[in-house]
C-alpha cells in the first residue's frame, strides 16, 4: 500500500511559513526552498514531481495568480479536506 501524501493548511501562514512547513515534511524527497516567493510556480512544479503527489490529483501550477490559491487546491485534491 502506498504512503498517503499531507499537505499542510496554507491559512494563517506566509508563503515562507508554509513552504518551509512542506519543505520540513519531504525533506526526504529533497524538495527545497526557493528563494523567493516569485519563484512560487517553478516551486510547486517541484512538488508536483514527487511521485507521491504525481500519483495523486495535485494541481498544476499554471492556472494561479498566487500561491494560496493553489494551496488550498492542493489541500482540497490531496487531503479531501482534511489537513494538517
Amino acid at each position: 500500500m502506498s504512503e498517503a501524501a499531507l499537505v499542510y493548511d496554507p491559512r494563517y501562514h506566509t508563503w515562507d511559513s508554509w513552504a518551509s512547513l512542506m519543505c520540513e515534511l519531504y525533506s526526504t524527497q529533497n524538495l527545497m526552498m526557493p528563494v523567493l516567493e516569485a519563484d512560487w510556480k517553478e516551486w510547486a512544479n517541484g512538488l508536483k514531481a514527487i511521485d507521491i503527489f504525481t500519483n495523486e490529483a495535485a494541481p498544476d501550477a499554471t492556472g494561479f495568480n498566487n500561491w494560496f490559491e493553489w494551496a488550498e487546491q492542493l489541500v482540497n485534491a490531496i487531503n479531501s479536506g482534511d489537513t494538517v
